[in-house]
């Protein structure tokens, strides 16, 4: 597997917006649902915040983003993107993304396990 690299995060003010991009350089991202996670910090456990559907038809949020988050995908671009809006302090945390390898749809999007390559990170931060 071909690890996926986010980008976009950062040190932002509480109110504003910042955009997250991850792209997979591997052959099969157009097949896979991709979501997205975060964590309070590095090795700390992760938490569900979005997930698309391969087609990008589908899309599922944690109820603490819904509203204020967007997940969108580019697939000529084997890119996928977390628009985020309203941040908020309690957003901080390393965000993750992940691809699931074994399933186009948003089925158990909420079991970590289902997710089989992951990113790196990136940080944002939200002061307050």
């Amino acid at each position: 597997q071909v690890p996926l690299v986010e980008s976009g995060g950062g040190l932002v003010p509480a109110g504003s917006s910042l955009k997250l991009a991850c792209v997979d350089s591997g052959r099969t991202f157009v097949r896979n649902a991709m979501g997205w996670w975060r964590a309070p910090a590095p090795g700390q456990k992760r938490s569900f915040v979005a997930v698309i559907s391969s087609s990008g038809g589908s899309t599922i949020y944690a109820d603490s983003v819904k509203g204020r988050f967007t997940i969108s995908r580019d697939n000529a671009e084997n890119t996928m993107y977390l628009e985020m809006d309203n941040l908020k302090p309690e957003d901080t945390a390393v965000y993750y993304c992940a691809a699931r390898g074994r399933y186009s749809g948003t089925l158990a999007h909420s079991n970590f396990a289902t997710y089989d390559n992951w990113g790196q990170g990136t940080q944002v931060t939200v002061s307050s």
